[in-house]
């Protein structure tokens, strides 16, 4: 194996587990320093892994997710043939393992997951207590190095203009994260959210809406119930939330991506969790408050609740996750 080999990583789809796969990006570059690493991943992780500066460079991952397209895949892997020394599958699936395989890289490390034997050359053992922890799971396949929480960087002029455009002050608004692409049985009610706003403003506190344009009717939602906030959803790139939610005093999130990513600019995170579990995906910040009430139907992991009520986050009181946000802000707790 050269001392400076050169590393794919097929990398996840969804934003908080590319931000987790960090965590095998930074024990990649402990365990080879000079070694170049690149990710083939969707186009719109990016400016995402532009933010990463372990990563040498993206690849635009060129196929639809979920799709087979076995001839794609062949022909993409022969492109790339003799480029790289290791590959390091991320997704669990056996077609994600397809394009290295064709790429005849010698070494592909990936979890055995969907009986890839063959596809892969060194199969990493996946122990039952790490499966659903996804940052520890990506970490393993390393099999060395140490496991540090991701950070991103920020571009701090960017990040100034946006200030700017949008009427907002570094350190002077909550950041607000509603969506969770996953599905409804990850999200907090946008009348929850919208007291939670209100009793923000109420302290002089502004607050900012954050999501894609998948999240603006719930976000529009919020805002019609409590005027005043701003909402930003589907107004800004993956890049520009990033530099955003990092000059945000306090972040308040459902399990999603944007979670991970305000965890890894090092603003202080109130996660909410409904139906996945704060012992499997939690934000990984050095300041944080995980808030979920543990009902004996819970943690289900399904997009859509399987009993029709979404007790686990329905019965989650604005009180309890203001609480939570007045530890962080050091704000005296709400009677």
């Amino acid at each position: 194996m050269a001392e400076s080999p050169t590393i794919l990583v097929i990398g996840p789809r969804w934003v908080g587990d590319m931000v987790m796969a960090q965590c095998l990006f930074s024990a990649l570059k402990e365990r080879h320093p000079d070694a170049a690493i690149d990710v083939l991943a969707p186009a719109w992780a990016a400016p995402l892994v532009k933010r990463m500066p372990e990563i040498r460079q993206q690849i635009d991952f060129p196929l639809q997710p979920g799709a087979l397209e076995f001839t794609h895949r062949r022909r993409f892997g022969r492109l790339l043939r003799g480029r790289y020394d290791m590959a390091y599958v991320l997704p669990g699936s056996w077609k994600s393992a397809l394009i290295p395989f064709f790429a005849r890289i010698p070494r592909r490390f990936g979890h055995l997951r969907e009986m890839r034997y063959g596809l892969l050359t060194d199969i990493v053992p996946l122990p039952e207590a790490v499966k659903r922890r996804t940052a520890q799971a990506y970490f393993g396949l390393a099999q060395g190095g140490s496991f540090r929480a991701p950070r991103l960087t920020v571009d701090p002029k960017n990040q100034a203009a946006l200030l700017d455009r949008f009427g907002l002050a570094q350190r002077e608004f909550v950041a607000l994260m509603p969506g969770a692409e996953f599905g409804p049985a990850k999200r907090w009610p946008s009348e929850s959210y919208a007291g939670l706003a209100r009793e923000f403003m109420g302290k002089g506190l502004k607050v900012a809406l954050f999501g894609s344009k998948n999240d603006r009717d719930v976000t529009a939602e919020i805002a019609a119930l409590a005027p005043g906030v701003f909402d930003l959803a589907g107004q800004t790139r993956l890049e520009d939330a990033i530099d955003l939610i990092a000059a945000a005093r306090l972040a308040i999130s459902n399990d999603s991506g944007l979670m991970h990513v305000a965890a890894a600019v090092g603003t202080p995170i109130v996660a909410v969790y409904g139906s996945t579990s704060p012992e499997n995906t939690p934000p990984l910040a050095e300041r944080r408050e995980l808030v979920w009430l543990g009902l004996s139907c819970s943690p289900c992991h399904r997009k859509i609740c399987p009993l029709g009520h979404l007790n686990c986050l329905k019965t989650l009181e604005v009180r309890q996750v203001a609480a939570a946000a007045d530890r962080l802000l050091e704000l005296p707790a709400a009677a």
